[in-house]
């Protein structure tokens, strides 16, 4: 734990300004950006201190949404997801705005209301190099990407596998009015038991799991007088590597070769 500099105190809480809300060590925050035409910044604080002005200053703990990380905001990623980033600051408590809680990844799915204070978190971030940990999870579908909350999906009565409606040629309004749902593959088994009707929006444990891996795209751009090499973070299943492939020729780079470090 980091020792208090002279002529300041550790404080136990702090009160948001015009609320009766109490701010602890470990609690997290939602705080004002510079830019108001962003939303507020998230934040776990992990200290707070008064100096001998009575001013009171905040050490944190950075979350990073998505479209803030190196790799940006992808498919699988939810409205309300967050990284637990390695970037700690040191801030003034006035610019706390509000409380908030970021549950864990499977917590967050049990809520049965999801309000607008209510986030989550489902991977640590490393702000300098991209790296996520952990560097597997769980993916789903044909498509075989990550679960998003955010979307609706199916379970197969005879695998148990989970789909999205789109990758099975379905609507959601379709899908929502399931019964009974066997994929393609189930459904050429004419022994199999159907049981009674069950339908869940979200894949829960009993789901089948493949490990989807954290690629890393090293980009080298070669040219008359210097090699430059950039390292890109992606967490994307195998099946879409093809499209992150493409995804970086077309920001202009041009001269590149690549190298794929991935595990199987």
């Amino acid at each position: 734990m980091a020792k208090t500099r002279p002529g300041r105190k550790d404080l136990d809480s702090y009160t948001i300004r015009g609320t009766n809300k109490v701010v602890r060590a470990g609690d997290c925050v939602l705080m004002r950006p510079s830019d108001t035409s962003k939303p507020p910044y998230v934040a776990r604080v992990e200290k707070i201190e008064q100096d001998n002005r009575n001013n009171v200053k905040v050490r944190v703990r950075w979350y990073y949404r998505p479209e803030e990380s190196i790799g940006g905001r992808r498919q699988f990623h939810g409205a309300k997801e967050l990284f637990l980033s390695d970037h700690y600051d040191v801030q003034s408590a006035h610019t706390i705005e509000g409380k908030c809680v970021v549950h864990s990844f499977k917590n967050y799915t049990k809520l049965e209301n999801v309000g607008a204070e209510d986030y989550y978190c489902r991977f640590e971030y490393k702000a300098a190099t991209g790296a996520f940990t952990p560097d597997r999870v769980a993916v789903y579908c044909k498509c075989e990407m990550p679960y998003n909350p955010d979307d609706l999906m199916v379970q197969c009565e005879g695998c148990k596998d989970w789909y999205h409606p789109a990758c099975v040629g379905m609507t959601i309004e379709e899908a929502k009015k399931l019964d009974h749902f066997v994929c393609s593959e189930c459904s050429s088994d004419d022994d199999m038991k159907k049981p009674q009707a069950t339908f869940s929006a979200s894949p829960g444990a009993d789901g089948k799991v493949i490990s989807c891996i954290q690629h890393q795209i090293i980009v080298t751009h070669c040219s008359q007088h210097m090699t430059e090499t950039l390292v890109f973070y992606y967490l994307v299943s195998g099946k879409d590597m093809g499209r992150e492939m493409g995804h970086i020729a077309e920001k202009g780079m041009s001269d590149l070769t690549y190298g794929l470090e991935f595990e199987v």
